[in-house]
């Protein structure tokens, strides 16, 4: 390397209400060398901040502009109707657009729910932000329809949430810029975020199978052929694993009958 080259890094976006720790904890795992850095933008701002190279990737919500750019959706994200502790929503569990069409409904600029027509009785005018819009449920203005990770994330102890059906959910979705080959580092965290293991073959290279080795006596040397054996064939003299039988000759070597033996047969008679 030499010392106009920078070591190697990542940059990874997030917008609001997206936790990107524990993919965040798993790289540190698998490439500690290589330093993650995280950086928040708004909704509006993630995809021109991929575009001109601000970051290698990131989670945005979706729909998004997707010209020059590459996503992979993740999850979809239950929508919520954020209102004030002491608001008749309160007393249920799950409240349905219809329900809000006489009450004032919040729409800030930075909405990103894909919606057709917003539920509700639109205000006088549109919060600039999410967060501003909060306050302005706080205040008794209005009541706001978020992704419940943002309803999380702008808690106020005198504010409370409801699922509400009817509407448009938020997909979080991670994204890269487009090119002719994806960077290396852009492929592993993809592999990361997909939950492939550290061996896949789409994600690092993976780990080559070791040779196997000989098997080895207690000592730790490797097993020697067996005295007599060649090749695993039985030694000579032997058939089937057992002794040969001598043959025409006893076990000293000599003839088949022991020497000075009596020859066996009838007794002859003396004359």
């Amino acid at each position: 390397m030499t010392g106009s080259e920078e070591p190697p890094s990542f940059r990874l976006a997030y917008v609001p209400g997206v936790t990107p720790s524990k993919w965040v904890r798993i790289w540190n795992e698998r490439l500690p060398d290589v330093p993650l850095t995280l950086s928040t933008v708004s909704a509006a701002e993630a995809p021109d901040v991929l575009r001109g190279r601000g970051a290698d990737a990131g989670f945005v919500r979706l729909p998004i502009d997707r010209t020059d750019l590459s996503a992979i959706p993740l999850y979809t994200e239950t929508s919520v109707v954020v209102v004030p502790k002491d608001h008749l929503v309160a007393a249920v569990e799950e409240v349905s657009a219809d329900e809000l069409a006489d009450e004032i409904v919040l729409h800030p600029l930075d909405d990103t729910l894909d919606w057709e027509r917003p539920p509700g009785l639109p205000a006088f005018e549109r919060p600039a932000t999410t967060e501003d819009a909060v306050e302005l449920v706080a205040a008794g203005v209005g009541l706001l329809v978020v992704p419940q990770s943002l309803a999380r994330l702008y808690h106020r102890k005198d504010l409370t949430y409801r699922t509400i059906t009817g509407v448009p959910e938020s997909r979080v979705a991670l994204s890269w810029p487009e090119a002719e080959v994806t960077p290396d580092l852009v492929e592993e965290f993809i592999g990361i975020v997909r939950g492939r293991t550290v061996n896949s073959t789409r994600g690092r290279t993976p780990t080559p199978p070791q040779p196997k080795q000989k098997r080895a006596d207690k000592g730790g040397t490797p097993r020697k052929p067996a005295a007599g054996r060649t090749g695993g064939k039985p030694a000579a003299g032997r058939t089937g694993g057992k002794p040969a039988k001598a043959q025409g000759k006893n076990a000293r070597g000599g003839s088949g009958a022991p020497k000075n033996a009596a020859k066996r047969g009838k007794p002859r008679r003396r004359p």
